[in-house]
């Protein structure tokens, strides 16, 4: 993504005057300034055959103890009202009127909102704006509020309610790691550089709980900064101590030569690669709005004004992207608009279109699941308690803090503001899918992009998995599926193979083998189209919407036993345990995003 040097340069500038003691908690959000992207990679061109400073890590104490500002009484009639660099607050600009102050006219304006728009990147000082007064809003993550519980659970005015979901980070942030590293798994005793305090530290969180680890099943370096400067996880990811870092994207396509493996040429780390992003991973990371208690409870009528005029300006500026072909005099507008208030020049629109190209609206529909739907694997609940429970296992918090939501009648805001017309559409091209799949069964690479995987068993002759027996396997993959939108997910057949093997034995012609072959993986195949099917109407029987095009079916009949190859055919088994353990379905979640010339999302938000 192409940055803008002189705004970059002059904005990063502004940042690091900031005090030192201050820059140590900046939450400078995880899709910062993708300007001062292109001053670190001018620099380090240059620096690159030389040595790199080594970076400074810091320990990462909870939050309470970097924030002590008093709490004050909300103040002012303009409310000031905080952005980040992220694409989704761009529909904040639309409904402000594209301005910093609201314009006569706009959609805020007629919601009866008087707002002034203020780019607050550093999370830190946005808390201590919210809890002085200054603002009753805060602009972070759902991971961002939950390390700030501690410091807003002091006192009851301040607690925040979350009044609304942007977007889901949809390919601004990734994994990167070093050879050797090719599945989730294989972090386990790796050191990660990870920013203190930002988004990533839930978005690390949760990797490590899905492929079965926990925190203190890997090293972490925590660092100040977020991108642009020695003591950033670009940085520290040139050290040969470290194994993975989380980054922003253009950091990450630095380091692996443009998302390939890199070559060590230019910005690159040899045999460095994206092990997943938000692109795969695209239900971690939810950007909101939440506001104060004491605010919100004097001022219900209005926040819901607000959120609806949010909710029209995406529509609207959705409208504008759908047809930017056309390079409407509106679009150009909105994006030039975007690139002054969010990037320091107006004529940065490319890296503002990349911006919202980084980001899925979620919409009317969106706020309602994610607010009300209580079996939504991805709802706040869900969110909440999985940064709770991975914060106070890193001391960041003391756990139990639960975020608040405004509980809106989502109706009465659909009979303001109109329907919600977007209709769902597969995300997967199965065409596409299937014969990527098959490519790869065929070459023996179907663990290459691989991020998860488990096992269920099957009893002899099984061929339909009933719910009961399989609901914590079936809770898995909706979890897995749910969190992992832009991954494929593979449900692949085994058979066991003692029936072929005892036919060999006896002395079968080749012709009748073959045939026992085929009929087991066609059993194998039918096998995992039944687990599929089952877990579809699973979910469905608890209203979570699952993409049938997600998944791919795949049968290997005898050809992968877990007893292993002998000889070109399966190992005989020598207990009743390895009998059992050839009758299986594996569950695979492959990322496939270095797969787009084959495989392309659809419909992807």
């Amino acid at each position: 993504m192409r940055a803008g040097f002189a705004s970059g340069c002059a904005l990063y500038g502004i940042l690091m005057s900031v005090s030192p003691p201050l820059l140590y908690f900046l939450s400078l959000t995880y899709k910062l300034i993708l300007m001062k992207k292109l001053c670190l990679v001018l620099g380090m061109l240059l620096a690159h055959a030389g040595a790199h400073a080594a970076p400074k890590y810091i320990e990462a104490p909870p939050l309470a103890k970097a924030v002590t500002t008093p709490v004050g009484e909300v103040r002012g009639k303009r409310l000031r009202l905080p952005m980040i660099t992220w694409g989704g607050d761009i529909a904040t600009i639309l409904a402000n009127g594209g301005t910093k102050k609201t314009q006569s006219g706009s959609l805020f304006d007629k919601a009866g909102i008087s707002a002034e728009l203020v780019r607050e990147d550093a999370f830190v000082r946005q808390l201590e704006r919210y809890i002085a007064g200054e603002s009753p809003f805060l602009r972070g993550t759902v991971g961002m509020l939950n390390l700030a519980s501690d410091v807003l659970a002091k006192d009851a005015r301040i607690k925040p309610v979350v009044i609304y979901q942007l977007t889901w980070s949809a390919g601004g942030d990734a994994l990167v790691v070093k050879p050797g590293i090719r599945t989730a798994a294989d972090l386990r005793g790796k050191t990660i550089a990870v920013q203190a305090y930002g988004p990533h530290v839930d978005y690390l969180a949760k990797i490590l709980s899905d492929a079965g680890l926990k925190t203190s099943d890997v090293k972490l370096r925590w660092l100040p900064d977020l991108t642009g400067t020695d003591n950033a996880p670009m940085a520290a990811f040139y050290e040969s101590d470290i194994d993975a870092a989380f980054t922003i994207i253009p950091d990450a396509l630095a380091l692996t030569s443009g998302g390939n493996t890199g070559t060590g040429a230019e910005d690159s780390v040899k045999g460095a690669r994206i092990l997943l992003s938000t692109k795969t991973a695209n239900r971690i990371i939810s950007d909101v709005y939440a506001v104060r208690s004491d605010y919100f409870n004097a001022n219900r009528a209005k926040v819901q004004s607000f959120v609806g005029a949010l909710m029209q300006a995406e529509r609207e500026l959705a409208t504008l992207v759908k047809n930017r072909s056309q390079r409407s005099a509106d679009y150009q507008k909105i994006m030039s608009q975007a690139a002054a208030l969010l990037l320091d020049s107006a004529q940065a629109v490319s890296d503002a279109e990349g911006l919202y190209a980084d980001c899925e609206f979620v919409g009317l529909r969106g706020n309602t699941q994610f607010f009300t739907d209580q079996n939504y694997p991805r709802g706040l609940g869900k969110l909440n308690a999985e940064s709770q429970n991975a914060f106070s296992t890193m001391g960041l918090t003391s756990g139990g803090s639960v975020l608040a939501s405004a509980n809106w009648n989502y109706g009465a805001i659909e009979a303001a503001i109109g329907t919600d017309t977007r209709s769902e559409t597969p995300r997967f091209d199965q065409g596409k899918v299937a014969s990527l799949v098959t490519r790869k069964q065929q070459t023996g690479a179907l663990s290459e992009g691989e991020l998860f995987r488990f096992e269920v068993f099957f009893k002899p002759n099984q061929k339909t998995f009933a719910e009961d027996l399989y609901k914590d396997s079936f809770d898995r993959v909706i979890s897995l599926a749910s969190t992992y939108g832009g991954a494929i997910i593979t449900i692949e057949g085994h058979s066991d193979p003692l029936g072929y093997l005892r036919k060999k034995s006896n002395g079968e012609p080749a012709v009748v083998l073959g045939q026992i072959k085929q009929s087991a993986k066609n059993l194998s195949i039918g096998r995992a189209q039944s687990v599929r099917d089952s877990i579809i109407s699973y979910a469905n029987r608890q209203s979570i919407g699952l993409d049938a095009s997600q998944f791919a079916v795949v049968g290997h009949g005898i050809g992968q036993p877990a007893t292993g190859i002998c000889n070109r055919d399966p190992c005989p088994p020598k207990t009743e345990q390895e009998w059992r353990s050839n009758m299986r379905v594996e569950f695979r979640i492959l990322q496939v995003e270095a797969e787009e010339s084959v495989f392309k999302p659809l419909g992807g938000g």
